[in-house]
């Protein structure tokens, strides 16, 4: 299972980045993450799709779109924290981090923020980071933290300035408290009153609110959100010095729950509310794209788009009333180990590098991004970094392997159900890839049935929609696949705390 991370480095250096009087001409890199996004929202890649996605079917016309590429999770936290260590999430954790809970982070991790810091890189991290914060409580909080359990103007350790980045803007979550804007270590303006399900003051477009009881700066406004995120990126972008590369991780907050569209974007779809707010996220990176080519950057700017997981809960009943799929073929979504919960969309624009318009069938995982970006700008990843991360950078170029690459992926979320993909074999150790019930509506509106076995085994060449459980078929394969799954649980790559 040993694997290299990334190409000689002369080698790199002098192919990728285009050396000239000694100095590298270093790439910049931009990754866009939507937020429970599905595979079947993105319009090029689902001919039913009831959503317009004009920006993001722009770049997939310009760069290469990925068909078999998977989040490490089927939530957010843990993908998010295994596409910056290009480390399986599940060798720390299962579960998100919740309101106000300590970092995902152990202290000696190493993150793709810090090594592009460390070789260059202005890095800047704007929108959802939900990977945890060391909060200072003046008291120790009951259930709910309140607005006088903190000192708001004491700067916080443990988020993204400690992890690699030079800047962050964000609220933090968009519905986790403390609802208030966040820039660098410290809390903008100072929350003053208590968030709760009852008097948010506004309708969602779809679905509930799910937002957390917790401090809320006053006159908190959910739909200012994901405008003011695009503004600032928009404007970090218009700041930036071309003579400085850069490394921008665009995290947005959309088009997760709350789904909530802003009004000029309501009935851009036919799909309710949540194809609107789609609609709104493509228009959003739109907007990024216009300003990297605007300021000159596009040429020399790879472009990353995919998302941290599967759609939500409410994609099953948009499905009877809208017939729009987020999910696409897939089944299952959001939390479940199905191929629907973890396998996301994902597009890669490399100008002058990548063929325009290309399409892969590669199998290829966030925790990847690490490997490839390292071989791309020429950089030697430090010892014991980005353990599970594999380079795909020949893919990219339409070039062949000259060094291990990916044939193992690991499926996971929570502890007690697991899967491993092996070329076109998928296996599950357990009769059922659903941690959220599928609604027998909904089993019946795509003739799915259950499974009885001890364990599920599909080969997704001619079975994408896992439908034909090969299980008693094969039974060494069963064993085979069963063994991965321990071996690499057991693959040794400790994390020092």
């Amino acid at each position: 299972m040993k694997k290299f991370k990334y190409f000689t480095i002369l080698s790199a250096i002098a192919t990728f980045t285009n050396c000239t009087d000694g100095e590298r001409n270093l790439p910049n890199i931009v990754i866009i993450y939507a937020d429970d996004m599905g595979y079947g929202d993105l319009n090029i890649q689902n001919p039913d799709s009831k959503i317009p996605t004009p920006y993001l079917d722009q770049l997939a016309s310009e760069g290469i779109r990925f068909t078999d590429a998977h989040s490490s999770s089927g939530i957010c936290s843990p993908s998010r924290f295994a596409l910056l260590t290009g480390t399986y999430h599940w060798r720390r954790q299962h579960e998100i981090v919740n309101s106000f809970e300590k970092p995902f982070f152990n202290e000696s991790d190493i993150t793709l923020p810090q090594v592009l810091k460390e070789n260059g890189y202005t890095t800047a991290c704007i929108g959802k980071w939900h990977l945890g914060w060391n909060w200072e409580f003046i008291t120790e909080p009951a259930d709910v933290v309140t607005v006088n359990d903190i000192d708001w103007s004491k700067s916080i350790s443990g988020g993204p300035l400690d992890r690699g980045f030079d800047y962050y803007f964000g609220d933090g979550t968009i519905n986790f408290p403390p609802y208030a804007w966040i820039e660098n270590d410290r809390i903008i303006e100072a929350p003053t009153e208590m968030m709760y399900t009852d008097n948010i003051g506004f309708e969602t477009m779809e679905g509930s609110w799910e937002f957390r009881p917790g401090p809320r700066v006053k006159g908190w406004n959910p739909y200012e959100v994901l405008p003011a995120l695009t503004d600032k990126t928009v404007e970090w972008i218009n700041n930036h010095s071309k003579e400085q590369p850069f490394f921008l991780y665009f995290s947005l907050p959309s088009p997760h729950a709350p789904i909530i569209p802003n009004e000029e974007f309501i009935g851009k779809s036919d799909a309710g509310g949540y194809g609107d707010f789609v609609y709104q996220t493509d228009w959003v990176i739109g907007q990024v794209l216009n300003a990297i080519k605007e300021n000159g950057f596009e040429d020399n700017t790879i472009v990353i788009f995919s998302s941290d997981n599967g759609p939500e809960a409410y994609a099953f009943e948009r499905a009877r009333n809208y017939g729009h799929f987020s999910m696409g073929d897939l089944r299952g979504l959001k939390v479940d180990i199905w191929e629907g919960g973890h396998r996301v969309p994902m597009i890669i624009k490399w100008p002058g590098h990548i063929e325009a318009g290309s399409v892969s069938g590669k199998l290829i995982s966030q925790i990847d991004y690490m490997s490839t970006l390292a071989a791309i700008t020429g950089i030697k990843l430090p010892e014991g970094s980005a353990p599970d991360s594999y380079n795909f950078l020949p893919t990219l170029l339409g070039k062949k392997y000259d060094f291990p690459e990916r044939e193992v992926l690991i499926h996971n979320t929570y502890q007690n159900r697991w899967a491993v993909r092996e070329g076109d074999w998928l296996y599950m150790n357990t009769n059922s890839g659903e941690h959220r019930i599928m609604p027998e509506f909904f089993k019946e509106l795509r003739g799915y049935t259950d499974f009885e076995t001890e364990g599920l085994l599909f080969n997704l060449e001619n079975d994408i929609e896992q439908r034909v459980n090969l299980y008693s078929v094969y039974p060494e394969k069963v064993k085979e696949m069963d063994r991965l799954i321990t071996d690499y649980k057991n693959q040794g790559y400790l994390i020092k705390e």
